[in-house]
């Protein structure tokens, strides 16, 4: 949603997280802004009038565990997610709104590579396709398991995705290719240690 903070006017594109009992539990303001321009296709510069958020946005979710929430473009920087999943994020949540270029092309791939990457659920929320509209988004609307297979998808219609999200899968997952016992940071840095900020 749009964000205006008066006493810095500053204008953020921003997602709530919510609680069952309709308590704020976490605020994620957009950390990579969507500037781009691809001839004779699109251009679009999110800069022009939004301010990026700071933070990586982890919510503790005492009955089901933690997960991450970032925005759209968001999902193209791995760093996120891999320190969001290695800071025990068993699901990454991306609202978003790809349009028809870009959607196409990197949507669905976006998703399953941030599952296959960290082996973890991964849930893609868009908003339904308006032709009518400024902006037309690709919808497709997914959830990916950490074996980076599309469990459930939408098409570019209004609509609800499911799925039911285990651990025991993210654990045989990280038992058969295992990932988080190989790495080599002897040779690169763990990006989810050192300066990671998680507050604003």
């Amino acid at each position: 949603i749009p964000e205006y903070l008066a006493d810095t006017k500053k204008h953020y594109n921003t997602s709530l997280v919510f609680g069952p009992d309709g308590k704020l539990l976490a605020t994620h303001r957009k950390v990579h802004l969507f500037d781009i321009d691809i001839p004779g296709k699109i251009r679009f510069q999110e800069s022009e009038i939004l301010s990026p958020g700071n933070k990586v946005t982890l919510i503790d979710l005492p009955e089901y565990g933690k997960i991450a929430v970032a925005i759209c473009y968001d999902i193209r920087f791995p760093e996120l997610a891999m320190i969001a999943a290695r800071q025990g994020a068993f699901l990454l949540v991306y609202p978003g709104a790809f349009n028809l270029t870009t959607g196409e092309l990197h949507w669905k791939l976006q998703a399953r590579a941030r599952a296959m990457d960290n082996q973890v659920y991964v849930g893609l929320c868009s908003p339904a396709r308006d032709m009518t509209a400024d902006y037309n988004a690709w919808g497709h609307s997914m959830i990916v398991n950490p074996n980076a297979e599309v469990l459930s998808e939408l098409d570019e219609k209004e609509g609800i995705v499911y799925a039911d999200l285990d651990g025991e899968t993210i654990e045989s997952t990280r038992k058969g290719i295992p990932i988080y016992t190989q790495r080599r940071f002897d040779v690169y840095p763990d990006v989810s240690k050192g300066h990671v900020k998680y507050e604003e």
